[in-house]
């Protein structure tokens, strides 16, 4: 196991981050009990992005309170994996928020648009500051 504070630049773990792998995001809600989600994730120049979208859990949930987990296994070796504790730094919405949903769809999904946007849904996108990286 190798921990390196704040460290995400290792080329394991942003392939960990650039394949298909679910991230586990856990969240805190109003009354300190832990939230989890399976999301598509993204990493760009070595900045940890979740889309949502507005007023979904998640995003309430950070916007309270920004700590945040996140676990990601090799979806072809649940051995290789890290582990992430940070804090969400900013909530990019708009035009930028809505490209990410449609540039994830074509990862995880092979589609060129995000094909699960509800009428007047509005993504968002979470920056997420490592603080603590743990990988295997």
């Amino acid at each position: 196991m190798n921990q390196h504070q704040n460290d995400i630049t290792n080329p394991s773990i942003k392939n960990l981050f650039e394949d298909k792998n679910l991230a586990f995001v856990a969240t805190l809600m109003k009354d300190g009990s832990p939230q989890i989600t399976p999301t598509w994730i993204d990493i760009i120049d070595n900045e940890i992005l979740i889309n949502t979208a507005l007023g979904r859990v998640k995003q309430k949930n950070v916007t309270r309170d920004p700590r945040i987990g996140l676990s990601i296994a090799d979806h072809n070796n649940p051995y290789h994996m890290v582990t992430i504790r940070g804090e969400v730094i900013d909530q990019i919405t708009g035009e930028m928020a809505e490209t990410h949903a449609d540039k994830l769809a074509k990862k995880y999904l092979n589609k060129d648009k995000y094909p699960f946007k509800a009428p007047g849904e509005k993504r968002v996108i979470l920056k997420v500051k490592p603080t603590r990286v743990t990988y295997i």
